[in-house]
């Protein structure tokens, strides 16, 4: 039964409203939502589920294929490793420790990187021209590649992976951060608010943030893939993960030596990393979509 109303307004919905409503209309794009949530789920949870320790060798249960392999076993769904470790344990954690990093390190990337982006934004003269120069030189530069310079300054391990990866993403957020202030700093709003007295604090709380929200989910979106791929990448190349801690890409390292004779343990691995990606990139691109026809409407 609808609602009674006595005035007859036509009804508009508010833009984050409009922007979900567009993006529902991808499939593939809410195919993306159903497994970022997964990995999610299994980001908070993964020790929950884990039928096994992801580090208990069993020395009678070598290279045993998957359960759906003529040879396998249902009590090692996906198979074990050289040293007889359950591989879906191990997925479970790696995927924990590469996704939940990953979103941590992004989110700590983004804080920063908005910090310094309004700040360049907002101001004139040496310091912004200083700052602007100096981050068009670091753009210029790959993500992983500096993150393997800076790694090679600061040592190997996962958290120096970390801290290098979020140095290298910074830029980034800064450099999108600054052209949207810059945009919307010549808006009649804004100028009216200058007019009026606002300091900077009060013209970004109420006039910068809620304008550039939608950006900034667009590009942390964006991030997360380019994070994902460098933490495995760097584990693949032992500068990152050491030692018993278990992350995709020293998953896939491990791996390496047995791919002739057991290559569920290259597939597996590499399947999750690309699920991973995939649907991070899926729900990127199906945003950007969403704010383009709603822009274009």
């Amino acid at each position: 039964m609808s609602r009674f109303n006595l005035y007859q307004d036509e009804f508009h919905p508010s833009p984050w409203r409009q922007t979900w409503r567009e993006f529902k209309r991808s499939h593939v794009a809410m195919a993306g939502v159903v497994v970022l949530a997964i990995f999610a789920f299994i980001a908070f949870f993964g020790p929950l589920i884990s039928p096994y320790d992801p580090t208990l060798q069993n020395t009678d249960a070598l290279l045993v294929p998957p359960s759906w392999d003529a040879s396998g076993t249902v009590r090692y769904v996906m198979g074990t490793d050289a040293l007889g470790r359950d591989l879906f344990s191990r997925l479970i954690h790696g995927a924990q420790v590469t996704f939940g990093t990953s979103v941590m390190l992004v989110l700590i990337a983004m804080l920063v990187g908005v910090a310094i982006g309004v700040m360049a934004g907002m101001s004139n003269g040496t310091r912004a021209s200083v700052i602007n120069h100096l981050l068009d030189a670091l753009m210029v530069i790959p993500t992983l590649l500096l993150a393997i310079i800076i790694v090679a300054i600061l040592g190997t391990g996962l958290v120096n992976s970390m801290w290098a990866i979020t140095l290298a993403l910074i830029p980034h957020f800064v450099h999108h951060t600054r052209n949207t202030v810059r945009e919307l700093m010549n808006k009649e709003y804004i100028l009216a608010a200058r007019l009026d007295g606002a300091s900077k604090t009060h013209i970004f709380v109420h006039s910068l943030l809620p304008n550039m929200i939608e950006m900034l989910v667009v590009q942390w979106t964006i991030a997360l893939s380019v994070a994902i791929l460098d933490i495995t990448a760097l584990g693949f190349l032992n500068l990152g993960a050491q030692g018993s801690t278990i992350e995709l890409g020293a998953i896939l390292a491990d791996s390496v030596n047995v791919v002739y004779i057991a290559p569920w343990n290259i597939a597996l691995p590499g399947l999750t990393i690309f699920a991973m990606v995939f649907a991070v990139n899926v729900v990127g691109d199906g945003l950007r979509a969403a704010l383009n026809r709603r822009l274009r409407h």
